[in-house]
Protein backbone atom coordinates (compact mmCIF):
# COMPACT_ATOMS: atom_id res chain seq x y z
CA UNK A 1 0.00 0.00 0.00
CA UNK A 2 2.99 2.16 1.04
CA UNK A 3 4.71 1.31 -2.44
CA UNK A 4 1.33 2.37 -4.07
CA UNK A 5 0.56 5.66 -2.49
CA UNK A 6 4.73 6.51 -3.01
CA UNK A 7 4.55 5.69 -6.93
CA UNK A 8 1.32 7.48 -7.40
CA UNK A 9 2.79 10.99 -6.01
CA UNK A 10 6.48 9.90 -7.96
CA UNK A 11 3.57 10.17 -11.09
CA UNK A 12 1.73 12.94 -9.29
CA UNK A 13 4.90 15.20 -9.88
CA UNK A 14 6.07 13.70 -13.34
CA UNK A 15 2.84 15.06 -14.69
CA UNK A 16 2.53 18.15 -12.80
CA UNK A 17 5.76 19.33 -13.39
CA UNK A 18 5.16 18.71 -17.30
CA UNK A 19 2.34 20.60 -17.66
CA UNK A 20 4.28 22.98 -15.77
CA UNK A 21 6.84 22.95 -18.63
CA UNK A 22 3.81 22.70 -21.22
CA UNK A 23 2.58 25.88 -19.98
CA UNK A 24 5.99 27.97 -20.42
CA UNK A 25 5.98 26.36 -23.76
CA UNK A 26 2.85 27.29 -24.85
CA UNK A 27 2.75 30.69 -22.74
CA UNK A 28 5.82 32.26 -23.33
CA UNK A 29 5.40 34.65 -25.39
CA UNK A 30 2.68 36.33 -22.71
CA UNK A 31 5.21 35.91 -20.30
CA UNK A 32 7.75 37.81 -22.37
CA UNK A 33 5.86 40.38 -24.32
CA UNK A 34 3.12 43.02 -22.82
CA UNK A 35 1.85 44.66 -25.50
CA UNK A 36 0.47 48.62 -25.06
CA UNK A 37 -1.87 50.77 -26.52
CA UNK A 38 -1.46 54.11 -28.13
CA UNK A 39 -2.34 56.55 -25.22
CA UNK A 40 -2.84 60.26 -26.60
CA UNK A 41 -1.78 61.55 -29.92
CA UNK A 42 2.42 61.98 -29.42
CA UNK A 43 4.26 65.78 -30.29
CA UNK A 44 7.54 66.62 -30.85
CA UNK A 45 9.93 68.42 -28.80
CA UNK A 46 9.15 72.21 -29.65
CA UNK A 47 10.52 73.50 -32.58
CA UNK A 48 10.82 70.06 -34.11
CA UNK A 49 8.82 67.83 -36.81
CA UNK A 50 7.46 64.60 -36.31
CA UNK A 51 5.89 62.53 -39.18
CA UNK A 52 4.15 59.66 -38.73
CA UNK A 53 5.36 56.26 -40.23
CA UNK A 54 2.92 53.58 -41.41
CA UNK A 55 5.42 50.57 -42.71
CA UNK A 56 4.69 47.73 -44.38
CA UNK A 57 6.71 44.67 -43.61
CA UNK A 58 7.84 42.22 -45.92
CA UNK A 59 5.53 39.49 -44.99
CA UNK A 60 2.45 42.51 -44.68
CA UNK A 61 2.34 42.99 -41.50
CA UNK A 62 2.04 46.69 -40.84
CA UNK A 63 4.15 48.52 -38.45
CA UNK A 64 3.35 52.13 -37.11
CA UNK A 65 5.68 54.75 -34.97
CA UNK A 66 7.00 58.13 -35.38
CA UNK A 67 10.39 59.81 -36.82
CA UNK A 68 10.74 63.16 -34.53
CA UNK A 69 13.90 65.16 -36.39
CA UNK A 70 15.37 68.56 -35.69
CA UNK A 71 15.32 71.35 -38.51
CA UNK A 72 18.66 70.16 -39.65
CA UNK A 73 18.55 68.89 -43.47
CA UNK A 74 20.62 65.80 -42.63
CA UNK A 75 20.23 64.74 -39.54
CA UNK A 76 22.35 61.95 -37.29
CA UNK A 77 19.74 59.48 -36.55
CA UNK A 78 18.50 57.08 -33.29
CA UNK A 79 16.82 53.87 -33.34
CA UNK A 80 15.49 53.37 -30.40
CA UNK A 81 14.05 49.23 -29.12
CA UNK A 82 11.80 49.82 -26.43
CA UNK A 83 11.98 47.45 -23.60
CA UNK A 84 8.61 44.85 -23.29
CA UNK A 85 5.91 46.97 -21.81
CA UNK A 86 7.24 50.44 -24.14
CA UNK A 87 4.73 52.07 -26.60
CA UNK A 88 7.44 54.13 -27.75
CA UNK A 89 5.77 57.08 -29.90
CA UNK A 90 5.10 58.31 -26.36
CA UNK A 91 8.78 59.62 -25.72
CA UNK A 92 8.57 60.99 -29.03
CA UNK A 93 8.15 64.80 -27.10
CA UNK A 94 11.41 63.87 -24.81
CA UNK A 95 13.79 63.09 -27.97
CA UNK A 96 15.74 66.20 -27.68
CA UNK A 97 16.18 65.55 -24.03
CA UNK A 98 17.46 62.31 -24.57
CA UNK A 99 19.62 62.81 -27.52
CA UNK A 100 20.33 66.35 -28.13
CA UNK A 101 20.06 67.31 -31.97
CA UNK A 102 19.40 64.27 -34.00
CA UNK A 103 16.22 62.54 -35.24
CA UNK A 104 15.23 59.73 -33.59
CA UNK A 105 12.77 57.37 -35.14
CA UNK A 106 10.34 55.21 -32.64
CA UNK A 107 8.23 52.16 -34.50
CA UNK A 108 6.49 50.30 -32.11
CA UNK A 109 6.76 46.19 -32.20
CA UNK A 110 4.43 44.31 -33.46
CA UNK A 111 1.31 43.69 -31.72
CA UNK A 112 2.35 47.08 -29.85
CA UNK A 113 0.57 50.84 -30.25
CA UNK A 114 -0.78 50.69 -33.81
CA UNK A 115 1.43 48.32 -35.40
CA UNK A 116 0.11 44.75 -36.37
CA UNK A 117 0.89 41.52 -36.00
CA UNK A 118 1.97 39.32 -33.27
CA UNK A 119 5.26 39.75 -31.27
CA UNK A 120 8.25 37.18 -31.63
CA UNK A 121 11.96 37.48 -31.98
CA UNK A 122 12.32 36.57 -35.56
CA UNK A 123 9.99 38.86 -36.27
CA UNK A 124 10.86 41.69 -34.14
CA UNK A 125 14.44 41.79 -35.41
CA UNK A 126 13.41 41.10 -39.11
CA UNK A 127 11.22 44.54 -39.12
CA UNK A 128 14.02 46.19 -37.36
CA UNK A 129 16.49 45.88 -40.13
CA UNK A 130 14.04 46.66 -42.86
CA UNK A 131 13.61 50.15 -40.68
CA UNK A 132 16.97 50.77 -40.23
CA UNK A 133 17.63 50.40 -44.48
CA UNK A 134 14.40 52.36 -44.63
CA UNK A 135 15.38 55.40 -42.40
CA UNK A 136 19.18 55.30 -43.82
CA UNK A 137 18.18 55.60 -47.77
CA UNK A 138 15.76 59.02 -46.60
CA UNK A 139 17.37 62.26 -47.95
CA UNK A 140 17.17 64.02 -44.43
CA UNK A 141 18.95 61.07 -42.58
CA UNK A 142 23.10 60.97 -42.21
CA UNK A 143 23.31 57.38 -43.49
CA UNK A 144 27.15 57.24 -42.18
CA UNK A 145 25.46 58.78 -38.42
CA UNK A 146 23.40 56.13 -36.98
CA UNK A 147 23.23 55.11 -33.39
CA UNK A 148 21.30 52.29 -32.06
CA UNK A 149 19.47 52.76 -28.85
CA UNK A 150 17.73 49.17 -27.10
CA UNK A 151 16.58 49.21 -23.30
CA UNK A 152 16.16 45.96 -21.91
CA UNK A 153 14.39 43.25 -24.06
CA UNK A 154 15.62 45.72 -26.70
CA UNK A 155 18.86 45.53 -26.15
CA UNK A 156 18.52 42.25 -27.34
CA UNK A 157 16.86 43.89 -30.63
CA UNK A 158 19.60 46.65 -31.05
CA UNK A 159 22.78 44.10 -30.95
CA UNK A 160 21.37 41.82 -33.68
CA UNK A 161 20.55 44.99 -35.74
CA UNK A 162 23.93 46.25 -35.07
CA UNK A 163 25.51 42.90 -36.51
CA UNK A 164 24.00 43.06 -39.60
CA UNK A 165 23.89 46.25 -40.45
CA UNK A 166 26.43 49.08 -40.21
CA UNK A 167 26.13 51.69 -37.02
CA UNK A 168 28.07 54.26 -35.61
CA UNK A 169 27.66 53.03 -32.09
CA UNK A 170 25.22 51.69 -29.76
CA UNK A 171 23.83 52.36 -26.50
CA UNK A 172 22.58 49.22 -24.13
CA UNK A 173 20.13 50.11 -21.16
CA UNK A 174 19.90 47.75 -18.66
CA UNK A 175 21.23 45.12 -21.01
CA UNK A 176 21.41 41.03 -20.81
CA UNK A 177 23.46 38.65 -22.36
CA UNK A 178 20.86 36.17 -23.25
CA UNK A 179 17.19 35.99 -22.11
CA UNK A 180 17.91 32.19 -21.70
CA UNK A 181 20.22 32.98 -18.82
CA UNK A 182 17.89 35.81 -17.47
CA UNK A 183 15.24 33.23 -17.56
CA UNK A 184 17.35 30.19 -16.05
CA UNK A 185 17.36 32.38 -12.84
CA UNK A 186 14.08 32.62 -12.49
CA UNK A 187 13.03 28.94 -13.68
CA UNK A 188 15.67 27.23 -12.29
CA UNK A 189 13.98 23.74 -12.12
CA UNK A 190 12.77 24.02 -15.41
CA UNK A 191 14.75 22.99 -19.03
CA UNK A 192 14.73 27.04 -19.80
CA UNK A 193 17.04 25.82 -23.11
CA UNK A 194 14.79 23.24 -24.56
CA UNK A 195 11.82 25.49 -23.82
CA UNK A 196 12.72 29.21 -24.45
CA UNK A 197 11.81 30.21 -28.30
CA UNK A 198 13.04 33.97 -27.98
CA UNK A 199 16.69 33.31 -26.74
CA UNK A 200 17.92 37.09 -27.78
CA UNK A 201 21.80 35.52 -27.43
CA UNK A 202 23.18 39.21 -27.78
CA UNK A 203 26.64 37.62 -26.50
CA UNK A 204 26.75 35.54 -29.34
CA UNK A 205 27.15 38.57 -31.26
CA UNK A 206 29.23 40.80 -29.08
CA UNK A 207 32.64 39.55 -29.98
CA UNK A 208 32.12 40.85 -33.53
CA UNK A 209 30.79 43.96 -32.89
CA UNK A 210 33.68 46.60 -33.22
CA UNK A 211 31.31 49.74 -32.62
CA UNK A 212 31.69 51.63 -29.21
CA UNK A 213 29.25 50.63 -27.05
CA UNK A 214 27.32 52.43 -23.66
CA UNK A 215 26.58 50.34 -20.85
CA UNK A 216 23.60 51.65 -19.05
CA UNK A 217 22.72 49.81 -15.72
CA UNK A 218 21.31 50.02 -11.96
CA UNK A 219 22.81 49.19 -9.38
CA UNK A 220 19.60 48.34 -7.92
CA UNK A 221 18.24 46.43 -10.62
CA UNK A 222 16.38 42.84 -9.52
CA UNK A 223 15.09 41.92 -13.09
CA UNK A 224 18.30 41.96 -14.79
CA UNK A 225 21.02 42.17 -12.26
CA UNK A 226 23.80 44.05 -13.40
CA UNK A 227 26.31 40.73 -13.57
CA UNK A 228 24.21 40.01 -16.94
CA UNK A 229 25.22 43.49 -18.27
CA UNK A 230 28.90 43.12 -17.28
CA UNK A 231 28.76 39.66 -19.01
CA UNK A 232 27.68 41.26 -21.99
CA UNK A 233 30.22 44.37 -22.00
CA UNK A 234 33.26 41.93 -21.23
CA UNK A 235 32.38 39.87 -24.17
CA UNK A 236 31.75 43.15 -26.96
CA UNK A 237 34.80 43.34 -29.15
CA UNK A 238 34.54 47.32 -29.72
CA UNK A 239 35.36 50.43 -26.81
CA UNK A 240 32.97 50.09 -23.77
CA UNK A 241 31.56 52.37 -21.64
CA UNK A 242 29.77 52.06 -18.57
CA UNK A 243 27.34 53.85 -16.07
CA UNK A 244 26.23 52.71 -13.46
CA UNK A 245 23.34 54.32 -11.52
CA UNK A 246 23.61 53.90 -7.71
CA UNK A 247 20.26 52.81 -5.96
CA UNK A 248 18.23 52.91 -9.40
CA UNK A 249 16.41 49.88 -10.72
CA UNK A 250 15.22 48.46 -14.04
CA UNK A 251 12.20 50.46 -14.33
CA UNK A 252 13.08 54.28 -12.36
CA UNK A 253 17.10 54.51 -14.70
CA UNK A 254 16.23 56.75 -16.90
CA UNK A 255 14.42 59.24 -13.94
CA UNK A 256 17.92 59.57 -12.58
CA UNK A 257 19.59 62.97 -13.13
CA UNK A 258 22.89 61.14 -15.44
CA UNK A 259 20.98 59.22 -17.45
CA UNK A 260 20.44 61.52 -20.39
CA UNK A 261 23.62 63.69 -19.74
CA UNK A 262 25.79 60.36 -20.11
CA UNK A 263 23.65 59.36 -23.21
CA UNK A 264 24.04 63.20 -24.93
CA UNK A 265 28.08 63.05 -23.70
CA UNK A 266 28.27 59.54 -25.44
CA UNK A 267 26.85 60.34 -28.59
CA UNK A 268 29.17 63.93 -29.04
CA UNK A 269 32.02 61.46 -28.81
CA UNK A 270 30.78 58.72 -31.15
CA UNK A 271 28.32 60.43 -33.44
Amino acid sequence: MRVGTLRDLAIAVVVGYVAIAAIVWFAQERLLFFPRATLGRPAAPPGWQLEEVRFQARDGTRLAGVLVRPTAARAPLVLYYGGNAEEVTAYASAAAESYGERAVLLMNYRGYGESGGRPGEKALVADAIELHDWAASRPDVDPARIALHGRSLGTGVAVQVAAARPARCVILTSPFASARDVAREIYPWLPVALLLRHPFDSLDHAPRLAMPALFLMGEADDLIPMRHSERLAGAWGGPVERQRFEGFGHNDLSVHPRYNAAIQAFLARSL
